[in-house]
């Protein structure tokens, strides 16, 4: 479980495929704080640290994953959006993120604004998948590269997010471009609720 709140980025080292699996080998700057079997969310996609070094660790992508996310376009020096799950202690600074990426969506458009940017991201629309709360609602929450952010401009197939220069600094957000492949998590509460509504 993870709060949307990015820890810091690391840097792809080293990716290798194994028969339908892709190892990636990354750094980042609490590389000596983790353990091997701890969960560690890749752009939103929660991922198990298989290998580690001092300076280094390792997660494995599987097909599925691959298929359903933007890792498998990661190339040697790109940047990751990096978080470790939420402490049971701790505060909900985002919302509820599970890691479980629903698919991904393309960025249609980067507006600055005095010092903030709009980013537009485009999804395909599924009318059935969006009964089952796999859609956006405006000011609800949603997960992009396992950043936890506001919608704003809620259509069927698409929304907008606001990003600060803290993110936009931060974040692999800054490095989006038109055309640029990302992470979608919707929000599991969404989802739940529509489950629920389903069965009246």
């Amino acid at each position: 479980m993870f709060s949307g709140i990015v820890e810091g980025m690391g840097t792809v080292i080293a990716i290798q495929k194994e028969r339908e699996n892709v190892h990636l080998t990354l750094n980042c700057i609490f590389v000596n704080e983790l353990k091997i079997d701890q969960s560690l969310s890749h752009n939103g996609v929660c991922l198990t640290v298989v290998n580690k070094t001092e300076t280094t660790y390792t997660v494995t992508a599987i097909m599925e994953t691959l298929l359903k996310t933007n890792l498998g376009l990661l190339n040697v020096g790109d940047k990751v959006n990096l978080e470790r799950s939420m402490m049971i202690n701790g505060r909900l600074d985002g919302h509820i993120v599970q890691g479980h990426v629903d698919q991904t969506a393309i960025c249609t458009k980067v507006e600055e604004s005095d010092g903030s940017w709009y980013f537009t991201f485009s999804y395909d629309f599924d009318i059935d998948k969006a009964r089952q709360g796999y859609m956006t609602v405006e000011k609800g929450s949603v997960t992009v590269n396992g950043v936890s952010l506001t919608v704003v401009n809620s259509k069927d197939d698409s929304f907008q997010v606001a990003i600060i220069p803290y993110t936009y600094e931060h974040t692999n957000f800054h490095a989006f471009r038109v055309g640029t492949k990302i992470n979608l998590e919707f929000d599991i509460i969404g989802k739940y609720l529509s489950r629920l509504a389903s069965y009246k």
